[in-house]
């Protein structure tokens, strides 16, 4: 499929049919390998010159906005697929793949009355499109704050033995807790075992013979218990801390360890259920505003072809998706099927000087063309 495609108006001097007849001859014999579609835009209200050229000031910028929910939620979707590992999949809307919904494109008139004004179809198209950006929000940021929690536990369990948590670490039978007697877990760095080894007996008074137990080994340290008696405690801290060991707070409780795994095991499958919730929404979502999009460039086209073409409508509207070596003939293909007479006013800058297109990004061509980027 192609992702990036031109969607063109051209004034029309004798029938549609025509036209478009010698529009596909032309792309055929010169330009065969640019898909080339009819985009049909019904008879819409047109209203007076002055609303137009009023939406007209609005459309580019309306445009910009609707285009960027939709790229946003297509982010996500690859984003959640990414990390969910599921294969990625066509986008659709309304189970159509969303280039086959372009190049296929059939106007919603239950959803958007072809009488209704257009400036209430834009501002409708706008609105929900703005609404399903703050869901968007709401839903990818709780969806963080779940992930962020884990984070932080996945850190606690994963970091340096200096600052992880050491619970999953320790059993029962590793600790001595008794009216006299307390263990101590010391995080000593690997290249000073030995030191600690010959040493932490005599780091202060009554500590309990050969009571030292190597417990886990990370990349920087050595995790180690110590028994001795309460009361010398703060004494054996401040001595180990001088001889560069870590003695880390620690009170070992059954309880606690399978409140936290709990705690755990709740976030994974929080995070799975709003993963796959949030990737759910993501997919029919971005056909919600695929769909309101392509409807905003109808609405588009019509409106700059009446400027540009003047009344009563008379214009033919197509897609294509010209490869990037091919864009230079199918540009002056379409030119050759123009009145002549107003090319020259549509000129490039560097032939007539600064002139820009309705619409603002519209090239500055003497037909109505703007480009849509489905990535």
């Amino acid at each position: 499929m192609a992702s990036r495609y031109w969607v063109v108006s051209l004034p029309v001097q004798n029938s549609p049919t025509s036209l478009w007849n010698r529009l596909q001859e032309q792309i055929s014999k010169h330009s065969f390998d640019t898909p080339l579609y009819r985009f049909n835009i019904p008879n819409l209200r047109v209203g007076t010159l002055d609303s137009l050229l009023a939406l007209s000031d609005d459309l580019l910028k309306s445009n910009s906005f609707v285009e960027g929910v939709s790229h946003k939620i297509r982010r996500q979707i690859e984003d959640l697929e990414r990390v969910s590992g599921v294969e990625s999949s066509s986008l659709t809307v309304d189970g159509v793949p969303v280039d086959s919904y372009l190049t296929r494109f059939v106007w919603d008139e239950a959803k958007y009355p072809t009488m209704s004004p257009l400036r209430e179809i834009v501002d409708g198209i706008h609105s929900q499109a703005s609404k399903i950006e703050d869901d968007l929000k709401v839903r990818v940021a709780e969806y963080n704050n779940v992930r962020s929690q884990l984070n932080a536990i996945n850190r606690k369990q994963s970091g340096s033995l200096a600052v992880r948590d050491l619970s999953s670490l320790v059993k029962p039978e590793d600790i001595i807790t008794s009216e006299h007697l307390v263990t101590l877990l010391a995080i000593v760095p690997k290249y000073s075992q030995k030191d600690w080894l010959a040493n932490y007996e005599t780091l202060t008074n009554y500590v309990v013979p050969r009571s030292s137990k190597l417990l886990y080994e990370d990349n920087e340290y050595a995790l180690y218990t110590v028994t001795l008696f309460g009361r010398v405690a703060d004494n054996f801290r401040t001595a180990a801390r001088e001889k560069g060991f870590q003695i880390r707070d620690f009170e070992y409780s059954s309880e606690a360890q399978e409140s936290r795994k709990q705690e755990l095991d709740r976030l994974v499958h929080d995070q799975d259920n709003l993963r796959s919730s949030l990737l759910q929404w993501c997919y029919t979502s971005y056909g919600e505003v695929f769909s309101s999009w392509m409807h905003f460039c109808a609405v588009r086209v019509f409106a700059e072809s009446i400027l540009r073409y003047g009344l009563p409508p008379s214009f033919l509207a197509c897609v294509l998706a010209p490869s990037a070596k091919g864009e230079k003939k199918v540009r002056s293909i379409l030119e050759e099927l123009c009145d002549s007479t107003h090319s020259t006013f549509w000129k490039s800058e560097e032939e007539v000087g600064p002139m820009a297109g309705l619409g603002g990004d519209a090239d500055a061509n003497p037909y109505v063309s703007f480009t849509i980027n489905l990535i």
